[in-house]
């Protein structure tokens, strides 16, 4: 929405092909109407119904991602869903791998029948693209600044404003002050133009350059890598682990499985770069901790035990310090930190 309302004003308002949008048919039951009538408002909105929070657990920015591929899988479906039980067949076919919770309040959202076949609801997820139990959304990032890795376990990532999942969320005072600012630097008032961009970023929003050179405006997020802990910047290996995350994710985009935020304000979750899971490179490589006090993932012990016996990286030490007791240390000494990974999940 926010990069839409910038490319107009930079005069690219052509007009795009009409979205090919789904349709109720005569005769279908007033349920599955329902869904195709949501479907068709969240192409033009890119909005999810007010009332599903009530009946489903996860957030909002989970919810549009399910009507997005609930979306296209309608486009593509031959015959489109006319009863009740065809409806209810393509929501879980479609959503499988997320929370029974969340299937069957969205199910019974829209009056529609938990199907028949458990293994509909109950099947493992079927592909590497599916969710984890605990993971309420996903991210997918801009590609990721140097100055923008911030230590060996946090990242600040940006996403896109134009997507589905964010034009949503900005607020109304980000969107008039990215079109201001874009009037002000045209005008070459780049004082004015200057002080929008610092309430921009005071917001929690960015401008990142596009893959064209065009000027996106982007939310910011603080990443913590979940079930990791990596040395701080001044305890030994703690700039070889924060050189290796830079070397993974540098100029790349991520795909980001968020659980939560943290009290220090972070999403935490698992990043991922391309086909490499970043928390497992950094086990393997000795350059982190598996955080066994808030992930409790038997891969992630065994990837530490594989770079410990190894002697791989920080391992290379016959007592390497943790990083957890190294802060507690610390602060009893009076240090200050100004983020302490923590997790609270």
């Amino acid at each position: 929405m926010g990069n839409a309302l910038l490319r107009c004003l930079r005069g690219d308002c052509g007009e795009s092909t009409p979205p090919h949008r789904p349709q109720a048919h005569q005769g279908v039951p007033h349920g599955v109407a329902a869904l195709a009538h949501d479907l068709l408002d969240y192409e033009i909105t890119a909005k999810v119904p007010e009332g599903l929070s009530r009946h489903v657990v996860s957030s909002r920015r989970a919810q549009a991602i399910w009507y997005k591929k609930l979306l296209e899988a309608w486009k593509e479906a031959k015959p489109r869903p006319k009863t009740p039980a065809t409806a209810a067949i393509l929501v879980v076919q479609t959503l499988r791998g997320n929370q029974k919770a969340d299937l069957e309040g969205l199910l019974a959202y829209y009056n529609l029948p938990v199907p028949s076949t458990p293994e509909l609801v109950d099947a493992p997820p079927s592909s590497s693209s599916t969710w984890n139990d605990g993971v309420q959304f996903e991210l997918r990032t801009l590609p990721v600044d140097p100055r923008d890795v911030v230590d060996g376990d946090g990242i600040t990532a940006y996403v896109d404003t134009a997507t589905p999942e964010e034009s949503a969320d900005v607020p109304m005072e980000v969107q008039q002050a990215a079109i201001q600012r874009t009037a002000a630097r045209a005008a070459r008032n780049y004082r004015e133009a200057d002080a929008l961009k610092k309430s921009i970023s005071a917001a929690g929003y960015g401008f990142k350059v596009g893959p064209n050179g065009d000027e996106i405006l982007a939310r910011k997020y603080r990443i913590r890598l979940r079930g990791i802990d990596a040395p701080e910047s001044e305890m030994p290996y703690g700039k070889e682990a924060k050189a290796e995350l830079l070397k993974l994710v540098e100029g790349k985009p991520l795909k980001i499985h968020v659980y939560g935020v943290d009290r220090y304000g972070r999403s935490v979750g698992d990043v991922h770069c391309g086909r490499i899971f970043v928390q497992e490179r950094m086990l393997k490589g000795g350059f982190a901790w598996h955080y066994a006090t808030y992930d409790k993932r038997p891969e992630f012990a065994r990837w530490q035990k594989e770079a410990r016996a190894a002697r791989r990286g920080l391992w290379a030490s016959s007592h390497p310090e943790k990083p957890w007791e190294w802060r507690k240390k610390m602060r009893n000494a009076g240090w200050r930190e100004g983020k302490v990974p923590i997790e609270v999940f």
